[in-house]
């Protein structure tokens, strides 16, 4: 139990004003007296009135995981047991460096209620709720409580796979999206053979077999299907540029969000997805394996992927990977760089890669960079601001553009439209059949 503002500035105020009188005449010194009894009295009935701590109950209840880029509850049941009255409570949580600091929240108790405190993850690992605070004033506002239960909570901050899992269900309806996975619907749109069919009037002539149409002594077509079994790799960098948070979450969460996102789309038409982490060496290897339940073992391994402070070294990574893949591979590799100088041997590695392999260049835009570039210039130091911004998008622009000259296609978008892009230009490479 301690003062409340309101009590400190009652007495700090107080005391002098009724000291004034006795300096006017020593007999009214009693209006002194008289001050600090009033106002005695007023915190003892405070203390008195409000809601003593043994009543409050707290059960705070914490959630078994936390996913990046989302927010769920620390859910808090308050009651006051043999309490009447409503009483405002103010609720704060003690949290570690992982979760966003959970703002100061209010509730009302006068039966059970619960309430919910937001715990925003801000990094993959484990995460710490220490414990929930209640503070409350009496009803003349002079004396407060405060509660201290303690929670104690470690919580598993894990890619947000059930914004994956919202997204593909959203989209898999489109028979655009479905190619591959139903073969019977979509004969005649692949690559690979499937049967022979009697000609018909409407049938593609330049698929008609002449040699067996020339064993059965009838004009008999190929039909074909869409391939699937395609192998794909996510490969990620996990070195000190994909680290930077970007609108508050890390680049390499941006990246790891929007792979699992593609993973099972993949999964879903037949293809399998494996793994690759690296940065000063190798973090990672997870071989690619087919299967919707194959998404759950994939989510459970990207979450161990630890953020590095080292240099990435695309030599040693890209070789690593090229050297274990058996069979020729869609390469998905979610990167960042910042010049045209740090982006040398990148360049010169993925065009070693794409080689033998299909290759896609994934990374991230800056909006802040392009805002930079595109503000009003309204001081000396605004302008150079913006003169810097935009020279670090050309280069970008053209490290870019090396890339697509080489093959490789690339995604260079901002953070909220990674999924989406990267879905898209994975749809493309399925349906043109480039692998």
């Amino acid at each position: 139990m301690q003062p409340t503002l309101r009590a400190v500035l009652l007495f700090a105020l107080g005391l002098p004003l009724s000291l004034l009188p006795a300096l006017v005449e020593a007999r009214l010194w009693t209006v002194w007296l008289a001050f600090v009894a009033v106002a005695g009295g007023a915190v003892a009935a405070d203390a008195m009135l409000g809601l003593p701590r043994r009543r409050l109950r707290v059960r705070p209840k914490a959630p078994g995981t936390l996913y990046i880029g989302d927010v769920d509850p620390l859910k808090v049941e308050l009651s006051a047991e043999g309490w009447s009255r409503p009483v405002e409570l103010e609720l704060l949580c003690d949290v570690d460096e992982k979760i966003t600091p959970v703002p100061a929240t209010a509730a009302t108790v006068a039966s059970t209620v619960t309430v919910e405190l937001p715990l925003r993850p801000l990094r993959r690992g484990t995460a710490h709720v220490h414990a929930v605070w209640a503070r409350w004033s009496g009803p003349l506002g002079l004396v407060r409580r405060t509660v201290r239960t303690p929670v104690d909570a470690a919580i598993a901050v894990t890619p947000d796979v059930r914004a994956v899992r919202a997204a593909a269900l959203r989209m898999f309806g489109s028979k655009e999206y479905l190619v591959g996975l139903k073969q019977e619907h979509y004969v005649g749109d692949g690559s690979e053979f499937e049967s022979l069919l009697e000609y018909r009037p409407g049938l593609d002539h330049r698929a008609i077999d002449w040699k067996a149409s020339a064993r059965h002594r009838k004009l008999l077509v190929r039909e074909y299907r869409a391939e699937r079994n395609h192998q794909i790799v996510l490969a990620f960098d996990t070195g000190h540029l994909m680290g930077e948070p970007m609108g508050g979450v890390p680049k390499l969460d941006h990246a790891i969000n929007a792979g699992l996102l593609l993973a099972y789309y993949g999964l879903r038409a037949g293809d399998r997805v494996g793994l690759f982490a690296f940065d000063e060496a190798v973090r990672l290897l997870v071989q690619p394996q087919g299967g919707v339940h194959w998404i759950h073992t994939l989510q459970q391994r990207s979450a161990e992927l630890e953020y590095h402070s080292g240099e990435t070294n695309y030599t040693l990574g890209l070789a690593q990977l090229s050297a274990r893949l058996e069979r020729r591979s869609l390469v998905v590799v979610l990167t960042d760089f910042v010049d045209t100088v740090t982006a040398g041997l990148m360049v010169e590695n993925i065009e070693r890669l794409a080689r033998k392999h299909l290759v896609m260049f994934v990374s991230l835009r800056d909006p802040w960079l392009a805002a930079l570039a595109d503000a009003e210039p309204r001081s000396s130091v605004a302008l150079q601001r913006a003169v810097v911004a935009a020279e670090l998008l050309r280069e970008r622009e053209r490290v870019v553009g090396r890339l697509r000259r080489m093959g490789v296609h690339c995604v260079d978008v901002q953070p909220d439209r990674l999924s989406t892009s990267l879905l898209n230009r994975y749809l493309d490479i399925q349906r043109r059949e480039l692998l």
